[in-house]
């Protein structure tokens, strides 16, 4: 469903920003927003812990494992 949506320059800069520096359409972001707002929103830790509820112990692990790299920093990225 279209809705059209007001947002002061600055917020719409910050708004850019963040879509830019995530990889994400400014449309995304919104929806996440709204979707975190509701409670409905699940992050990718949660997603893991519901998928993984169906695995055995060694596979959730192994996922687990498979998913660390996510939660690397690296200081190049941010140059």
């Amino acid at each position: 469903m279209p809705l059209s949506l007001r947002i002061p320059k600055d917020k719409e800069k910050l708004l850019r920003e963040y879509a830019e520096k995530t990889g994400k359409t400014k449309s995304t972001v919104i929806m996440e927003a709204v979707e975190e707002k509701l409670g409905i929103y699940k992050d990718r830790k949660t997603l893991v812990r519901e998928l993984a509820g169906w695995m055995s112990q060694t596979e959730a692990v192994e996922l687990r494992k498979s998913l660390s790299h996510f939660d690397e920093i690296h200081e190049d990225d941010w140059e």
